[in-house]
């Protein structure tokens, strides 16, 4: 890549607005040389703005955020190798978080993780053009108080510099995503224009693309926008203006997340396994146990920075909320972008990619076998930290592993992998504290290693259906009484009435377990809290079971119970063990802080339904928004194609516009 990415963000001043690198004037400096910052901004920010320099950018956006009362600060400035400025990103004055070295200073935290922001870039010698933008703030703003921002000091109330656009048809021009056509020959995205995707050159740090693969992408983001009303999505480009990275979402995955997105998974295995389609995909987990996704990305290169961007990107999306837990791979450029993006979100690494990765970074040594199950015994059957530590210091020593940099490697991050440490980590069974279980790709039908980026995305409406149709299966599935219990347990009936059908199932076995338990033994008693230990034959290698003890703390009083084996913290409902505690003593119904709303089948989501299979909940405003938006797309789509059917389209649309002013309650 030409160019290199300096932060500018200074250290310890939550409201820095200027920088200064290498030479380059202190913008407050140029404020008062020029008297340029005067006046107010007539128009919000918007993807297309065109400036003559970049301090006419940080003056336009500074005007902005004075009217609508937040900072500005400068978060990045690119340079290529010359020292010359290329491209740019100014943030609200509450991006980020504080640093760990500014945490300790007495100071007021202002930072919120804000995602407003805009980047530009330089698009000749003489010509900034903004090329992404994100207006919503997840704080507070007041007009009143901008004036009060260090970024607003020079700016004056004398006269207006506006922007120079000659009528309101350019003013929404700048607004839109612009057109771009292909060069049917060489299947290039061409810079007609100045179309967003630029040449196609064989560099690197671009998207490759194969024959239909430009055209397909174009089709793909026009007609999401046609008939999504709240898609979401962002293009990124090199300094020479080709696409690099692409990210998307739709409404309806955007508002699982604010169902589902306490745990996601990130889903690098394209990139990793070297995928003509180079995605990334945003996983979560709904209430049946499924996939449900959160986003999609295509990225040019498995580095730090396209991660971030990506990551930004759909921080953005989601209006600035991070998750509780991410599980990523153990790629190092992921995991650097990670905890550069969500610092505060608990970070943990896939357990079934560390353990699909053993026989590739073993599978030569000559004791292969014995070392495997020594990892396998370590990682699945250690109950405490300091098992885990024994049998791993014994493997390492009894085979001489000790130089091993990937052994090491792992070792060192144990604490984000091992089930013994992660048990008290919620991870709603993204990534399990058992073997068995492990999260499927999301396009895992449709994507295959050599599936081209046309191919893939002309299947992508195929998949979600897919998906779409799964759920509401199983929402029915659950809804109805024909569930048959396998025992007469009240816990199960309990359950069998709240929970759905896939996380019953799994409770079952719980169940079951817990009559197959060898013995409850009470321990002692402190007040009302009481220790027991329950023994459990547990399956081992071979088919080999192995007696083990679990201790369970019961507090009477509060109705509380723990088990060191982390199986209701991990997955949110009770294991065998404590159920063994609570029938012991007598309990017929499991208390109801153990009871997790996410896992229930009377969980209402005001996401979008699948109109085909499901029809539409016509009580709910939003589902009544959505089909109505979809069906004005269709009358749109024949009514432009002549001018009959646009007369027949516009006398249709103003008779229905008659008879809801006529007869409709608003209200309603």
């Amino acid at each position: 890549m030409d160019g290199v990415s300096l932060n500018t963000d200074p250290v310890g001043d939550e409201e820095a607005d200027y920088f200064e690198i290498e030479g380059d004037s202190v913008l407050a400096d140029y404020v008062d040389q020029t008297g340029m910052f005067q006046g107010e901004n007539p128009l919000p920010p918007a993807v297309g703005m065109e400036f003559e320099s970049y301090e006419d950018v940080y003056y336009f956006y500074s005007c902005y955020a004075k009217e609508q009362g937040f900072g500005v600060r400068v978060s990045n400035t690119w340079y290529r190798k010359s020292k010359e400025r290329y491209r740019g990103k100014l943030s609200c004055s509450s991006a980020g978080f504080k640093k760990k070295s500014e945490a300790n200073r007495p100071r007021p935290e202002t930072r919120t993780g804000c995602p407003a922001m805009i980047k530009f870039r330089l698009m000749d010698t003489r010509r900034w053009r903004i090329i992404e933008v994100e207006l919503d703030h997840n704080h507070l703003i007041n007009p009143t108080s901008g004036k009060f921002y260090k970024s607003h000091k020079n700016l004056g109330v004398g006269t207006k510099r506006l922007l120079q656009l000659d009528s309101a048809e350019e003013v929404q021009k700048v607004r839109l995503f612009r057109t771009v056509v292909v060069d049917a020959d060489h299947n290039e995205f061409l810079d007609v224009d100045e179309g967003e995707f630029g040449n196609s050159v064989d560099d690197s740090n671009q998207l490759k693309f194969n024959e239909g693969d430009a055209v397909a992408v174009e089709d793909f983001l026009c007609q999401a926008q046609l008939t999504d009303s709240n898609f979401f999505y962002v293009v990124d480009f090199n300094e020479k203006g080709s696409l690099m990275n692409l990210f998307w979402v739709s409404s309806r995955s955007k508002a699982a997340y604010n169902y589902f997105g306490d745990v996601v998974y990130i889903d690098t295995s394209c990139l990793a396994n070297k995928y003509e389609v180079p995605l990334v995909s945003i996983i979560g987990i709904n209430h049946h146990g499924q996939s449900v996704l959160f986003g999609c990305g295509l990225l040019a290169m498995e580095a730090a920075e396209s991660y971030i961007w990506l990551f930004r990107a759909w921080l953005t999306s989601i209006l600035g909320r991070p998750p509780q837990v991410i599980i990523a791979d153990q790629c190092v450029a992921l995991q650097i972008a990670l905890a550069d993006v969500f610092p505060r979100a608990s970070h943990c690494i896939s357990l079934s990619d560390i353990m699909r990765k053993v026989p590739q970074k073993l599978g030569s040594l000559l004791e292969y076998k014995e070392i495997e199950t020594e990892i396998c015994k370590a990682v699945y059957h250690s109950s405490k930290p300091e098992q885990f530590e024994a049998v791993w210091e014994g493997m390492i020593q009894q085979h001489m592993l000790g130089d091993h940099k990937w052994l090491q490697a792992i070792y060192e991050d144990r604490r984000r992998w091992v089930p013994v440490f992660v048990k008290d980590v919620f991870l709603a069974g993204v990534m399990s504290i058992q073997s068995s279980d492990t999260v499927s790709c999301f396009f895992q039908e449709y994507l295959g290693v050599h599936t081209s980026l046309r191919e893939f995305l002309e299947k992508y409406d195929r998949a979600l259906q897919s998906h779409y149709q799964l759920e509401a299966l199983a929402d029915a599935d659950s809804k109805s009484s024909s569930f048959m219990l396998r025992s007469s347990c009240y816990f199960e009936l309990q359950i069998s009435k709240l929970y759905t059908n896939e996380i019953l199932k799994k409770f079952e076995r719980e169940v079951e377990g817990m009559y197959s338990s060898f013995s409850t033994r009470k321990l002692n008693a402190e007040g009302s809290l009481v220790r027991y230990i329950v023994k459990e034959h547990v399956e081992m290698e071979g088919s080999r079971r192995d007696a083990r003890d679990f201790e369970v703390l019961y507090n009477e009083s509060e109705m509380e119970v723990q088990c060191n084996c982390g199986l209701f913290n991990s997955k949110g409902y009770l294991c065998r063990h404590t159920l063994s505690v609570l029938n012991q003593n007598g309990i017929e119904e499991i208390p109801p802080q153990y009871i997790l709303p996410r896992w229930r089948k009377d969980v209402k989501r005001s996401y979008v339904l699948n109109y085909s299979c499901s029809g539409i909940d016509i009580n709910s405003q939003i589902h009544r928004y959505d089909n109505l938006y979809r069906s004005i797309v269709q009358v749109i789509e024949e009514g432009r194609k002549s001018k009959e059917q646009y007369n027949i389209a516009i006398q249709g649309i103003n008779d229905i516009l008659s008879k809801l002013r006529l007869g409709t309650n608003p209200s309603s």
